[in-house]
């Protein structure tokens, strides 16, 4: 696997008026939005194999950064809700920490695919916050010497918050939260990841690659930063 570097070494520090993404501690020395005990905390992390139990048709092998917890839960959160648009750098770099051991030793392209938003959740975010996280990590991945493509083949459908939902009602939002953008080509894709923040029970994962499928672009493996620890001993 090429050396990606440290997390956050070759990363500009971020002035925020804000305390730690992390801890909300205001500390000083903030680097890109995170104190630097919480920069210790992702850095420590290891991406590993995970998979819900029970884990439903269709859904790739999947890799995750860790679990849902620390101070990666509250760095998406930050990021995710709370406008701190800024941590997409970092958080990219960590993404393609999780591609990068998702892959392997996989020769060729890669194409890396992302859940989008639908179009109600991208304008409370004030854009798709997979999009702003998966290009520094192509960025990045790249200038490890990765061959990285990266695609936006699927469009998000109106669906109800999975906040709220059980198992069964992600499942059944899952079936028709996805379509195609345009018709898909599967030339030069090389090994397709699919990409998301986090999996609970990978329902929104398995619809996804299902479409993708469809379009002759299989996902051979999933990336995501954290895993919901009620479906994942770690």
């Amino acid at each position: 696997m090429p050396d990606l570097g440290g997390l956050f070494s070759d990363l500009t520090d971020l002035v925020l008026p804000t305390g730690c993404a992390g801890c909300a501690a205001c500390a000083p020395g903030l680097r890109q939005g995170f104190c630097p005990r919480c920069v210790d905390e992702l850095e420590s992390l290891r991406p590993g194999p995970t998979r819900p139990d029970p884990a439903p048709p269709d859904l790739p092998p999947c890799v995750a950064l860790g679990p849902y917890a620390g101070a990666l839960r509250e760095g998406l959160l930050a990021y995710k809700e709370r406008g701190r648009h800024g941590l997409a750098r970092p958080l990219g770099a960590l993404l393609a920490e999780v591609v990068a051991v998702a892959v392997g030793q996989q020769p060729g392209p890669v194409t890396l695919v992302w859940v989008p938003d639908t179009a109600r959740a991208a304008r409370a975010r004030y854009g798709d916050h997979l999009e702003r996280m998966v290009r520094p990590a192509a960025a990045r991945l790249r200038a490890a010497g990765w061959q990285v493509h990266v695609r936006r083949p699927l469009r998000a459908s109106p669906r109800p918050d999975s906040v709220a939902l059980d198992s069964a009602g992600r499942a059944a939002a899952a079936e028709s939260a996805f379509r195609l953008r345009r018709p898909a080509s599967a030339a030069s894709a090389g090994t397709v990841v699919l990409l998301d923040d986090i999996v609970t029970t990978g329902a929104t994962l398995a619809a996804a690659s299902r479409k993708l499928r469809g379009a002759g672009m299989t996902p051979k493996v999933a990336a995501v930063l954290a895993a919901t620890q009620k479906r994942r001993r770690w």
